[in-house]
């Protein structure tokens, strides 16, 4: 059961708050490394305001404020069930297992936290089982790493995946065995006490920082909205840090999803049921209409496979046989349907089977059919997967709904959120009054620590000569930073067709995303000197790499969000029809924020140093470049590729053996 709080929160005093972080007090004693900072102290006052008196805020924290203990300390002291979602489990697990005890040894005031990711993070004891008895592997090498995560399920107590160890991440197996909520029969499950959700749940209940990330809250708001129950224990104070992701992440789950993955998961989980059951005279059948409903569903998804990864869907875009297809398969899953209601006494998992039948015809009839002026429907092809998705174009509405008016308060911070000084585009797209909003500085030295370079000479990126010109850069860049870099690209073929042309007889090790998972290419850039790592998108943030390992960051070009996307074309559309800019109010702004992230990677302690590179004279040459300088930190800035030589020469000369 859930605690009740009585909201007291005179312990929230602006002096109570601000003397944590004063020099020689309780944050400086236990914190070895612990610097006085100004603006981690205001940040805190701030939020510790927002507590106090309630309401909504975008707070933009520079880079090296220590956010996360300015919003933490005001969470501890104000008694209350405060709940901090954030971008990344990798933050998540640092909140938890970093921040907290540092905290705790700090303030000497009891509290309790728990650490909750999705549930897919999490191992089913009925689903373990019912694979145990019959192991099906579809990759096949994965078949030996089953006896590790078996000696694992003996011993541990959270049944988190992330506690297994030396077996690769994302184990395909995995989702045959983890507690997703479409397989999830609640309590009428026989291992309902046992259940890792379930004690995780009674934990949450008894705790006072409830630690999720982004997708978690957002599942929870919609599971809130259905029968299912919450996840997350009820709270009225909520942190979303790395707040600049909140709107994809919402648009994700305030949409409707249909793929031919979850298909095939479906007709799997079906024909296990007709395998390991009593009653198989009834399912026979069953398996029989599964085969042909399983052609049906691979003619429908792949009819809509087209050269295009991403396009949209609209009732007057689908073809004939697109509909034809449709109707073929809604009418074979009908047939198995009704196979699984005929049994007689139905257990807990033929009869949620039932259930999610149910949600996909719904789901799938929504985003193909219905014509919906606040909703996108676009199909997405995948490397082993056809996605339909219907997303809203505006989140702000549904944000304020579902979230912001229902908590007491609701603090969104993140190192970008402002664009030129100014928070009217994140205020507007979030649904927060931008005049409760606050931008509290970085304490770097930009003008010391970081040199930007953008070359003038260079030819704008849709000229035939840009990658020419581009490769001959990174090259010049690279070697007068002994490699040390990221070189980050707006795309995988932008990546691909540099990383070709890099010449053979380049001297230093190059990494490349793809050829190893995230965190492995990471950790294995870190330990290999003078290594060069070419990535995209999920490289340009939340990714930290302090001191001289990491020396210069190149970026190709303005990340511009490629028009013809479909959710970025019909929020263009949207806003176009209302007479204003979208270029203007929506396209730059939303390029400023990945700009700032992806150039973020550099400086991240007061003690790095280095180059921050764009190769893309548009910021120069363009009327819409000044707002882009304009939202940067004060780097130096300069167009001499020789002045950068030689600063980063200075920089090496500390290097000792390493070339």
């Amino acid at each position: 059961m859930a605690v009740s709080r009585i909201r007291d929160l005179s312990s929230l005093s602006e002096h109570r708050v601000g003397s944590f972080f004063e020099p020689g007090n309780e944050l400086a004693t236990a914190i070895s490394e612990f610097e006085y900072r100004v603006s981690q102290r205001n940040m805190a006052v701030k939020i510790s305001q927002l507590f106090r008196e309630g309401g909504q805020s975008l707070v933009e924290a520079g880079t090296g404020i220590g956010k996360t203990l300015a919003y933490l300390v005001p969470a501890v002291l104000s008694g209350q069930r405060v709940v901090i979602s954030t971008g990344t489990k990798n933050l998540q697990e640092q909140l938890f297992y970093k921040d907290i005890p540092l905290l705790r040894k700090a303030m000497k005031i009891p509290f309790k936290a728990c650490l909750m990711k999705g549930r897919g993070n999490y191992l089913c004891l009925t689903r373990y089982a019912q694979f145990s008895a019959q192991p099906a592997f579809t990759v096949f090498e994965e078949a030996h790493h089953f006896k590790a995560l078996q000696d694992w399920s003996q011993v541990t107590k959270t049944g988190d995946n992330a506690e297994i160890q030396d077996v690769p991440e994302n184990l395909h197996f995995w989702k045959y065995i983890s507690s997703r909520s479409e397989n999830c029969t609640g309590k009428d499950c026989s291992e309902f006490e046992r259940c890792y959700i379930t004690k995780l749940r009674q934990q949450a209940a008894d705790s006072d920082i409830v630690i999720v990330n982004h997708h978690l809250l957002f599942a929870d708001l919609m599971v809130r909205e259905g029968s299912y129950g919450e996840v997350i224990p009820d709270y009225d104070y909520v942190v979303l840090d790395e707040a600049h992701q909140i709107e994809d992440v919402a648009t994700q789950y305030f949409g409707l999803v249909v793929s031919s993955m979850h298909v095939e998961e479906l007709v799997r989980d079906i024909d296990t049921l007709c395998g390991t059951h009593s009653f198989s005279r009834t399912l026979s059948k069953v398996r029989l209409q599964l085969r042909r409903f399983s052609d049906v569903s691979k003619q429908m998804f792949g009819s809509y496979v087209k050269k295009e990864e991403r396009y949209r869907l609209s009732p007057d875009r689908i073809t004939k046989e697109q509909s034809q297809l449709h109707h073929m398969f809604v009418q074979e899953l009908s047939i198995v349907r009704d196979s699984l209601e005929e049994i007689s006494n139905p257990d807990e998992v033929s009869v949620a089977l039932v259930q999610r039948i149910d949600e996909l015809f719904v789901d799938l009839k929504t985003i193909l059919e219905v014509d919906d002026v606040a909703f996108v429907s676009w199909c997405e092809r995948r490397q082993h997967s056809v996605v339909f998705r219907s997303s809203p174009i505006q989140i702000a509405p549904l944000l304020k709904e579902m979230l912001l008016s229902r908590k007491r308060s609701v603090v969104m911070t993140s190192a970008t959120l402002s664009v030129e000084g100014s928070f009217n585009y994140m205020s507007e797209r979030l649904g927060v009054s931008f005049q409760a909003c606050e931008l509290f500085p970085s304490p770097f030295d930009y003008q010391r620590q970081a040199m930007f370079y953008i070359p003038k000479h260079i030819a704008a990126p849709a000229d035939r000569g840009y990658r020419l010109q581009a490769v001959g850069e990174i090259e010049a860049l690279l070697a007068a930073s002994r490699g040390r870099a990221f070189v980050l690209f707006t795309s995988f073929a932008n990546m691909h067709s540099v990383r070709n042309s890099i010449s053979e007889d380049f001297p230093y090790p190059i990494l490349v995303q793809g050829d190893l998972p995230r965190s492995s290419l990471l950790t294995k850039f870190k330990k290999t000197p003078n290594a060069v790592l070419f990535a995209t998108s999920s490289f340009w943030e939340g990714v930290d790499v302090m001191g001289q390992q990491l020396s210069c960051v190149i970026i190709d070009k303005l990340p511009f969000a490629f028009p013809g996307d479909p959710l970025t074309s019909a929020r263009i559309d949207f806003i176009e029809s209302s007479s204003a800019n979208a270029f203007e109010t929506y396209q730059v702004p939303m390029a400023v924020l990945s700009l700032k992230q992806g150039l973020g990677r550099l400086i991240r302690s007061t003690t790095d140093r280095g180059v921050v590179a764009l190769l893309d004279s548009r910021i120069t040459n363009k009327a819409y470049g000044q707002r882009f300088l304009a939202s940067l930190p004060p780097y130096r800035l300069t167009h001499d590729r020789e002045e950068v030589v030689r600063f980063l020469t200075e920089g090496c000369e500390n290097l000792g053996g390493v070339v």
